[in-house]
């Protein structure tokens, strides 16, 4: 089996892997706690935000960040099959209450552990237009919502390395599907931004949609100081880590955003990033806010990294 075969062959696992770890109530994930007993519990690894800060967010299902003043993002993940859409009100009320815009992550597969659909199958419903409805249904019932809303349709598409079926298709039909989407979108939910959000892997200019299409563009940055150590040979530092995608991003004039953020390591190497995520770093001008992936890895790393613990509490829930 090719690489690329046994890539998408593992997508489909990790699609049914999710939906067994998520899937029991069907609901978007990172809907938070809202009786979490660890919201303001202290803790070394929260990113640390002071007036000068940049924007922060986080997605937050164990509701950590419930109680932070300082945190304006809440991120959902949702696929648009198999998954009760009514409940984005309960993030709606949460959001609302404090004062958040709402991203939603809306990835094109299904938690439904019948779900059986190939790379190409699902980029060809997509183009046909028999995946309308599932964008159509997402967008109208973000249209109900009160909170400002941001949409970010199938990430890091320009990681082959991973479990996402969507990330095998050529740019130019990931182009050609993520324009549809959005259209789709734009027709039940007018008044949302719209954010494209690559890895930040060197080719990722070829994924770009277009001016009309995006809003924001969004980053993946996540430090893990054994990964690094291993494969770069030194830790990484935040502003090393998010410096060659931002390069590669910035000349398309668009607010910058780290989609999901995550870090890990010895105390030092934690200070370190908690101290550096939201600073307003001067060579990255277009940065404008960092939000937190607030849970251990769902994934496996390659190459025996396992999943690093990202959460900034340390709690039986983890």
């Amino acid at each position: 089996m090719s690489k690329i075969l046994k890539i998408v062959a593992l997508s489909f696992v990790g699609a049914m892997l999710s939906g067994a770890a998520y899937s029991a109530g069907s609901t978007p994930l990172g809907i938070p706690d809202n009786t979490s007993a660890t919201a303001d519990q202290p803790s070394a690894k929260r990113p640390v935000i002071t007036p000068s800060s940049i924007g922060f967010g986080a997605y937050d299902p164990h509701g950590d960040f419930g109680d932070d003043k300082n945190s304006k993002v809440e991120h959902l993940f949702l696929p648009w099959e198999d998954v009760e859409l009514a409940s984005l009100t309960l993030a709606d009320e949460y959001a609302l209450k404090r004062g958040r815009t709402l991203l939603i992550s809306v990835e094109p597969w299904s938690w439904s552990p019948d779900w059986r659909i190939s790379s190409p199958q699902l980029l060809q419903s997509i183009l046909s237009g028999e995946r309308d409805v599932y964008m159509a249904k997402v967008c109208t019932e973000a249209a109900k919502l009160k909170s400002p809303i941001i949409i970010r349709w199938a990430q890091e598409m320009d990681e082959t390395d991973n479990q996402f079926t969507w990330a095998h298709w050529k740019p130019e039909e990931y182009v050609q599907a993520y324009q549809r989407m959005v259209r789709i979108c734009k027709e039940h939910l007018p008044s949302a931004k719209y954010m494209w959000s690559p890895k930040g892997n060197e080719g990722l200019q070829a994924f770009y949609p277009g001016d009309e299409y995006v809003d924001i563009v969004g980053l993946s940055v996540f430090g893990y100081q054994k990964y690094d150590q291993a494969k770069k040979g030194k830790p990484l530092s935040f502003s090393e880590s998010l410096a060659p995608g931002y390069q590669r991003v910035k000349g398309f004039g668009k607010p910058v955003w780290v989609a999901e953020l995550g870090y890990d390591g010895d105390a030092s190497y934690i200070r370190d990033w908690a101290e550096n995520v939201a600073k307003n770093h001067p060579e990255f001008p277009d940065l404008k806010t960092v939000v937190y992936f607030n849970d251990r890895e769902v994934y496996p790393w390659p190459d025996g990294f396992g999943k690093p613990e990202w959460r900034v509490v340390n709690a039986p829930t983890n």
